[in-house]
């Protein structure tokens, strides 16, 4: 499988979600389809997938399942989970939702959606290129205090204040419109380069959960999933750096334990309203996953189930 088309755990993931080959599933993030080819194998003709995605780009490339009757595919965030199967009367008879969160390669890889620090492109950063603020909106007006925020919340960039500086002055001069340029001045501001990584690592990988509102998008699908699954269901997330890993364990340990109440209050353990239990520890990508493809590094998964 070529890396543009990697899907990472594929199939650990696929076989923690589908559960019964008639069920109605969701594959929350679409990418280039890996995930969601893999769940139609699994399902009979009764069987159905919704894709979701915010990639005009993933819209299209799902074409190719358009003779399939038992997959449809939404252009949405998934974030917007729960009313799309409103529409379509499925909200608590969902047998499975895939997360698999991230940047898929493609994106990674084209230098014109401007995600990448490595090949030199418009400054965009934006899933969803029909609308919303760009990074060079964003890099451009934000102001220097907010800038220091981003850096340090969403890419735990220690030198936040310099970096967030060095952009303020050099904007004065001439806008932000390239990656390259960006990534030049965000280079130069740092002090202390990590061995193997790349400068401006960090700072790129704030700056676009900032634009895209990844981090909210997942705590409302989050959310969302536990509406929509039926009892039995299983909600499957792939995270692939810490912040997203942290919200996602936060979550299913939390609804495992259910109501937090005072303590010696003569209340009964089903009372406590536990609605997910944990399937598994968290899972991380094979030793021949890691050899055929590096991405796949940071991966993590965790699987629950919905009990109420």
């Amino acid at each position: 499988m070529s890396q543009e088309h990697y899907s990472v755990l594929l199939k650990e993931a696929v076989e923690a979600l589908v559960i019964t080959d008639d069920g109605y599933y969701v594959d929350g993030t679409y990418g280039r389809g890996g995930h969601s080819e893999q769940i139609l194998s699994r399902l009979n003709s009764q069987g159905h997938l919704l894709a979701i995605d915010k990639d005009p780009q993933a819209i299209t490339d799902a074409r190719k399942f358009s003779e399939d009757k038992r997959f449809e595919i939404a252009h949405a965030s998934f974030a917007e989970m729960q009313p799309l199967l409103a529409e379509r009367s499925k909200v608590g008879e969902v047998q499975g939702v895939l997360l698999d969160l991230g940047v898929s390669s493609p994106q990674l890889d084209q230098a014109e959606r401007g995600f990448s620090f490595t090949h030199d492109g418009p400054l965009d950063m934006r899933m969803n290129t029909t609308s919303g603020m760009s990074a060079s909106d964003w890099v451009n007006s934000a102001s220097e205090q907010d800038m220091v925020w981003v850096f340090k919340t969403y890419g735990e960039e220690r030198f936040a204040k310099r970096i967030a500086r060095a952009i303020a002055q050099r904007r004065l001069e001439t806008p932000f419109t390239r990656t390259a340029d960006l990534a030049e001045v965000v280079a130069a501001a740092n002090p202390a380069w990590e061995k193997g990584k790349n400068p401006a690592t960090r700072v790129f990988q704030a700056i676009r959960i900032h634009v895209n509102n990844e981090l909210g998008d997942l705590e409302a699908a989050l959310n969302q999933a536990l509406e929509v699954l039926a009892v039995g269901g299983r909600l499957v997330v792939i995270s692939f750096h810490s912040l997203e890993d942290r919200i996602v364990k936060q979550f299913i340990r939390k609804q495992e334990k259910g109501e937090q109440l005072p303590r010696g209050l003569p209340i009964r353990d089903e009372q406590l309203n536990k609605r997910l239990r944990s399937i598994s520890k968290a899972q991380k990508a094979s030793e021949q996953e890691l050899n055929e493809n590096i991405r796949s590094r940071s991966a993590i998964m965790r699987v629950a189930e919905k009990l109420k």
